[in-house]
């Protein structure tokens, strides 16, 4: 609960709350009690560890749900960001091989796509001043390459080709397979949906969207200063005019980022695989 209520913090504050530092070290704690004190043949024998596996899966589901009805981006991305958790943490909690290494990389593969995407919400204020999705309608022609890149991260995210995040969750979905855990399959698939649902209509809407008009001023008895405050309000609809160099050039940097994780996956995976290996698996 505590994760959305952060949402007050600067976007530079939210994404490193969300992407790199504080939630990344709760999920890698879990990641190492699971494999260095429980060990993956312990848990896999018991079959102890199913039940944090189920509330795993339920929370990815749920949370993408929650994401989906809240038009503040920050908002939008903060439930997000519990979902991405999730992901790790069923990782973990399936205790297979493929599983552990879909968390370990879902841990790089989500902080560069999540970070990616609070730069751009900042960019966006700085830029815009907006922090509605509702009114980003028809932004994406002024600021095409803070769009684009949230488009990039949002593939990624999503856990499509060529974004990073695509490798990340098909060792999540082989680990739910191993396991005989279908209903988890299926909620990895669902999650995975709800993601293109909530975050791909962002981008889709500043680029194809027709810019908001302020409705409430054509029925003012002033009509012509609600005209002229219509075209001033459209004016600068015309032309590029991205948030300053030094908001634009990072996120850039993140989003190229996430795709060239996808490229570097066997490297992620040569890396993970040794905590695999454990004496006590």
């Amino acid at each position: 609960r505590w994760l959305p209520a952060a949402m007050v913090a600067p976007t530079p504050v939210s994404a490193l709350l969300h992407a790199v530092a504080v939630v990344k070290v709760g999920v890698f704690s879990v990641l190492k009690v699971v494999v260095y004190i429980f060990g993956l043949d312990l848990l896999t024998d018991s079959g102890v560890n199913l039940w944090l596996a189920y509330v795993a899966g339920f929370s990815l589901v749920v949370a993408s749900l929650v994401a989906m009805t809240k038009d503040n981006l920050k908002a939008r991305l903060a439930y997000s960001t519990i979902g991405q958790l999730a992901y790790i943490t069923l990782g973990a909690a399936l205790a297979t091989p493929n599983s552990i290494i879909g968390g370990g990389m879902h841990i790089a593969m989500h902080a560069v796509g999540k970070i990616t995407l609070f730069f751009c919400a900042g960019a966006i204020y700085v830029g815009a001043h907006k922090k509605n999705i509702s009114d980003m309608r028809g932004l994406g022609r002024q600021m095409p390459f803070t769009f684009g890149a949230f488009l990039l991260a949002s593939v990624s995210i999503i856990g499509l080709p060529p974004g990073g995040g695509a490798w990340s969750k098909w060792f999540l979905a082989v680990g739910t397979v191993e396991t005989h855990q279908y209903l988890l399959t299926a909620a990895l698939m669902v999650s995975s949906l709800l993601n293109i649902a909530y975050l791909v209509p962002i981008p889709m809407l500043a680029f194809m969207g027709k810019p908001k008009t302020d409705e409430s001023h054509s029925d003012d008895a002033h009509g012509h200063e609600a005209d002229e405050h219509d075209s001033h309000h459209h004016a600068p609809t015309d032309g590029i005019h991205e948030a300053p160099m030094m908001c634009v050039v990072p996120l850039c940097i993140t989003a190229i980022g996430s795709v060239a994780l996808f490229f570097a996956a066997d490297w992620i995976y040569e890396a993970l695989l040794p905590i695999t290996q454990t004496p006590n698996s």
